[in-house]
């Protein structure tokens, strides 16, 4: 008999919450990019064209919670445990779960963290935990549903489940007892379209159980340390179009017309009997959540009937009613508004006497889908124009720009990846043009902005640069690092000059509050006598962690 081949070396080989925490994160930036797939996707139970966001909005709730605790503890010196981040990431996703599909992420989530919540920080992270994790998530699923239905994300589950406990008595290492679970899932996938005749005629495959799998998918590359793309794999060609608000055709009479969701403080003997009466009033029952706190969703006829049913219980908290045949839009008045994500005083003080609503991101956060949405209702217009300013929100500004178009409001997303190029945006906005036409000119003033950075390292790391050690300056052309310096004078000149390299006109220099340019004011006179006919602005932006940021067009 041949030996068997050596264990891999994960890259993640230890538990520790910040383990949990980059999976967490993982997913939501999957989700984000997947997201409006997975909505196209959506057919069952209700074709709404809504998991891919109700699913991204669950996990980004999940992830808020977690960075609400982290915030906590490292304020005090320490560092979050296991125990914390899972049970942060548990109650979060219960909190936030939207949709049919979101509650049964949240109780899949939940099933995660409550084997990992019990493993010591620090611990090795073994293919028996994996596989008892992923069993307990395939359990907790199929607990949360009245009437489970095969062809969904709940097959896609238990199959990752199967072959994680298959891999796993067969002495697999923990590379392949995930990799073996990610398969299964994605063959799981597959097959959903032949189990249930809706998805058949569609052509599509299970909308939730196309999101798990790019939540399984995420934890393989975290633990691997490698992201593998694999675009389309189980999807079919025929896609439907996700069908919102007043396009939705009427649906059968005889289907529920509300999906009612509320949270719940009651006991357990209380929810068993809940569960019962819901089932009795409407379909897609689930019920979510521990020993306290629920998570209650239903498609009903009658919303108040579900909602006194759980008022009979316990006590009743944040609401929602969704319409099912139709989302009447909200009534907003005319006109337009531009809304931009800023990252310090400077700039909001600029955008806004240009007429913008502002969104402030704090340091090393960038704004929830609801503070975005929040943005978008606070300019209270029929038609707005979001700019997130930052790469890593354009996921959460179309989520919330989705949400906001369910509502009635018409939004386009610019996708601006910094504040120069919101400002290059902003700087050609004719509030008289044609909504369709504004945002065209503003998405291409926006492209043709580069944008550089120049900040601190807060660590030790290998960059696309080199190495670099804490306090090294570094500097940035269009997201990479591409200089390593020991002063933010030459690094600045340094970025400057790449941007330049191929042209331009006009030059935004943003400082941020952490600058130490000595010569911040002669900057403008450096460049102009470097760069021959260009024209350079100077902004007091007040951006923490960036001292210098610059837009080159």
């Amino acid at each position: 008999m041949a030996p068997s081949p050596p264990a891999r070396q994960p890259r993640l080989a230890r538990l520790h919450g910040a383990a949990v925490r980059a999976w967490a994160e993982a997913s939501l930036a999957a989700l984000g990019e997947e997201r409006t797939t997975i909505d196209a996707l959506n057919v069952f139970p209700v074709p709404d064209g809504d998991t891919g966001t109700n699913m991204f909005l669950t996990v980004e709730s999940a992830c808020a919670a977690i960075d609400s605790v982290c915030d906590e503890v490292e304020a005090l010196g320490g560092r979050p445990s296991v125990e914390a981040i899972t049970g942060a990431m548990s109650r979060g996703a219960l909190l936030g779960a939207r949709g049919n599909s979101g509650v049964i992420l949240a109780q899949i989530i939940r099933g995660v963290a409550s084997v990992l919540a019990g493993v010591p920080e620090g611990a090795e992270l073994t293919p028996a935990l994996i596989r008892a994790a992923m069993r307990s998530a395939s359990d907790e699923a199929y607990v949360a549903v009245s009437r489970p239905v095969e062809g969904t994300i709940l097959s896609v589950a238990r199959a990752a489940a199967e072959a994680a406990e298959a891999a796993e008595s067969a002495g697999e290492d923990i590379v392949a007892v995930i990799e073996q679970a990610v398969d299964a899932s994605h063959d799981a996938l597959a097959l959903t379209t032949e189990q249930l005749a809706v998805l058949r005629d569609a052509g599509v495959v299970d909308a939730g159980g196309q999101g798990l799998v790019v939540v399984y998918d995420a934890l393989l590359d975290v633990v691997t340390g490698v992201r593998r793309r694999r675009p389309g794999r189980a999807l079919r060609a025929k896609l439907p179009a996700p069908t919102r608000g007043p396009a939705l055709a009427p649906g059968n009479a005889a289907d529920p017309s509300y999906e009612v969701m509320y949270l719940l403080r009651a006991d357990t003997a209380g929810v068993v009997a809940l569960r019962s009466d819901l089932e009795g009033l409407g379909d897609s029952v689930m019920i979510t959540g521990d020993e306290t706190l629920w998570n209650v969703h239903v498609h009903v006829h009658d919303a108040g009937a579900a909602i006194e049913a759980g008022l009979a219980i316990g006590r009743v908290e944040r609401i929602r009613v969704t319409y099912l045949a139709h989302a009447a839009p909200a009534q907003l008045p005319e006109g337009r508004r531009v809304v931009i994500v800023t990252h310090g005083p400077g700039t909001a003080a600029l955008v806004v006497e240009q007429g913008a609503l502002v969104v402030p991101a704090k340091p090393r956060r960038r704004p929830s889908t609801a503070e975005l949405l929040d943005g978008i209702h606070r300019a209270g217009a029929l038609e707005v124009l979001l700019m997130p300013s930052d790469s890593d929100s354009l996921a959460v500004a179309e989520a919330a720009a989705e949400q906001a178009r369910i509502e009635g409001c018409r939004v386009a997303v610019i996708p601006t990846r910094s504040i120069v190029q919101s400002l290059a945006a902003l700087a050609v906005h004719d509030p008289g043009a044609r909504f369709d036409e504004d945002a065209v000119a503003m998405t291409r003033a926006a492209g043709a902005t580069r944008y550089g950075a120049v900040t601190v390292a807060s660590k030790a790391a290998l960059t696309s640069a080199g190495p670099c050690r804490v306090g090294d300056v570094l500097g940035l052309t269009d997201g990479d690092i591409v200089d390593i310096g020991p002063d933010q004078t030459s690094v600045a000149i340094s970025v400057a000059d790449r941007l330049l390299s191929m042209g331009g006109e006009l030059v935004t220099l943003v400082l941020g509050s952490d600058a130490d340019l000595p010569w911040a004011d002669d900057l403008a006179d450096v460049l102009q006598r470097s760069h021959a006919g260009i024209d350079v602005i100077t902004v007091d932006g007040g951006q923490p962690l960036w001292p210098l940021i610059i837009g080159v067009e």
